[in-house]
């Protein structure tokens, strides 16, 4: 099976290195011309343009910050829809707005591209691992057709529904992320300020009934206050933009979301710290302590 992959990031350059491990002929472009020398000297094909990477293939994935890059790579003048012959499966991993996804993909079946929109959830660690929990929307004879280069990438794929339910899943996890970030940091701010050990405190709730993933993950980078990105505040600002806009046109209401975010905007605007991590959170909480 013929790949072109289109967007090196944090997350797309590890999961491209995958593909090319399972076996795949993997095709690449990106803005960025290091990550696709890298990944060239692992055996990928150097894509001239995004034209050129959705030529001759028969499956394009695209991994991009938001939903203008992908409808500009996909519907705009210079990209895919206007300059290649269609006929094959287009597998969006980005995480955007359900509606762009179902927009992008009315407009693609004009060519025969049939689109899967499949967002990820595990962060770069899991990009890295090929261990990412793929949330898919779109038609089951396409997600079958899909499968092998999903388990090359991930632990887990599950078909939610139409095309468009793949990033309204996204959206639910990362508005339940990142509340249990904000809670985290909550948490353990409480235990620094009353001088509790808060490593101790981690060790002690890992096996209860606040335990999880992100109490595994995350809570290291808030005791040490090291702020590496995984995944930017600026990234988590723009999918919790989308979760509240989505959910405002479905009536529903959100209130931990909107604290949660107007706290990331708040440190990506004040503090600058928009390509940090968003467990940086915890520098918000801190500050506001100290006010």
């Amino acid at each position: 099976m013929k790949i072109g992959f289109i967007g090196l990031g944090i997350m797309g350059k590890p999961m491209a290195k995958n593909l090319l491990t399972a076996g795949f002929s993997v095709k690449v472009f990106n803005r960025s011309k290091d990550s696709v020398k890298e990944l060239v000297s692992l055996g990928a094909i150097e894509g001239k343009s995004i034209a050129d990477t959705a030529k001759d293939i028969d499956v394009l994935i695209t991994m991009l910050p938001d939903s203008p890059d992908v409808k500009e790579v996909m519907l705009g003048k210079d990209g895919v829809f206007e300059n290649t012959q269609g006929g094959f499966l287009y597998i969006d991993m980005s995480s955007i707005a359900p509606l762009a996804s179902q927009e992008i993909g009315k407009k693609l079946m004009e060519k025969d591209i049939h689109m899967l929109d499949a967002p990820v959830s595990g962060g770069d660690v899991g990009a890295i691992a090929g261990t990412l929990t793929i949330m898919v929307g779109g038609e089951e004879e396409d997600f079958i057709k899909a499968i092998p280069l999903f388990e090359a990438m991930g632990k887990s794929h599950t078909l939610i529904g139409k095309l468009g339910s793949g990033n309204t899943c996204k959206l639910t996890n990362n508005l339940i992320v990142a509340a249990n970030i904000a809670a985290l940091a909550e948490g353990l701010l409480l235990a620094k300020k009353t001088g509790t050990d808060m490593t101790k405190v981690i060790e002690a709730i890992r096996g209860g009934s606040a335990g999880s993933n992100v109490v595994d993950t995350k809570s290291k980078k808030m005791i040490e206050e090291t702020y590496i990105p995984g995944f930017k505040i600026d990234l988590h600002i723009k999918d919790l933009r989308n979760a509240l806009t989505t959910g405002e046109k479905a009536h529903s209401f959100m209130p931990i979301t909107e604290l949660t975010l107007e706290m990331l905007e708040s440190l990506s605007r004040d503090f600058k710290m928009g390509n940090d991590d968003h467990t940086a959170l915890y520098k918000y909480y801190l500050t506001k302590s100290e006010d």
